[in-house]
């Protein structure tokens, strides 16, 4: 397929080169202009482009932005064919990560409000990994114990698309249904970066609680706080399990 990511940092970066080394025509495109893009990223295949080109005749446009300025890439996308599927990779972290948001401090979706921003639906999808496990934990299809990701969107085939990229990455894909239900799998929910099975997950998201869930998200710098300086990739998964026992 024919895919761009837009942005270039830990989570662009991932997706790029995955992608790319899984057979798809990647371009990587960042606010800052192509030389924003660290060479590692291309090194599997993937090319650097600007912005305005990078959105013109792909079949798929992935946001590796953070959260809040999709509104800023709306008339950017004015002209993006209705049939490109676009993928929400972002999270939100008020205060921490991101400038409040009333609306979505008042209950609206996180990719609702995203797709609102943006004028156009979105596929959530990749935001309940961290970039670490992205990186090092994809496996082959069919590996006893291969992580799954919740894939959300309102599209059928646009959600079965990014499934199928989600499974190029070295995951399971799971299809958790509409946008509208996407903040089960919205920081810091049972699904939220623990690392779990495709049998494991769907239990996790069943026992989704936004008030808890939202909780938890702002208590995260207190909870780094107590992990030692050498923190694994393992401890904070553990971590992230652990708020919800």
């Amino acid at each position: 397929m024919k895919i761009t990511v837009i942005g270039a940092g830990a989570i662009g970066g991932n997706l790029a080169v995955k992608l790319s080394a899984a057979g798809h025509d990647v371009q990587v495109a960042d606010a800052r202009g192509p030389e924003a893009v660290r060479a590692e990223v291309l090194e599997s295949g993937a090319r650097a482009a600007e912005l305005a080109d990078a959105v013109q005749n792909r079949d798929v446009i992935v946001l590796a932005i953070p959260f809040g300025v999709a509104g800023k890439l709306a008339d950017l996308f004015a002209s993006v064919p209705a049939e490109t599927v676009v993928i929400d990779t972002s999270n939100y972290y008020p205060g921490m990560l991101s400038e409040p948001i009333e609306a979505v401090d008042n209950g609206q979706v996180e990719s609702v409000w995203n797709a609102e921003q943006l004028g156009r639906p979105v596929v959530k999808a990749w935001n309940a990994a961290l970039a670490e496990t992205q990186r090092t934990r994809g496996l082959p299809a069919g590996t006893p114990g291969r992580i799954a990701i919740p894939v959300a969107g309102d599209f059928e085939e646009a959600r079965r698309v990014a499934m199928r990229l989600v499974d190029d990455t070295g995951f399971d894909a799971y299809d958790a249904g509409p946008l509208a239900d996407s903040w089960r799998q919205q920081p810091n929910s049972p699904a939220y970066c623990t690392e779990l099975t495709l049998d494991e997950l769907p239990a996790a998201l069943a026992a989704a609680d936004r008030a808890k869930d939202a909780r938890i998200r702002d208590s995260v710098p207190d909870r780094f706080a107590t992990l030692p300086a050498d923190a694994t990739l393992a401890d904070v998964v553990e971590m992230n399990r652990a708020a919800h026992r």
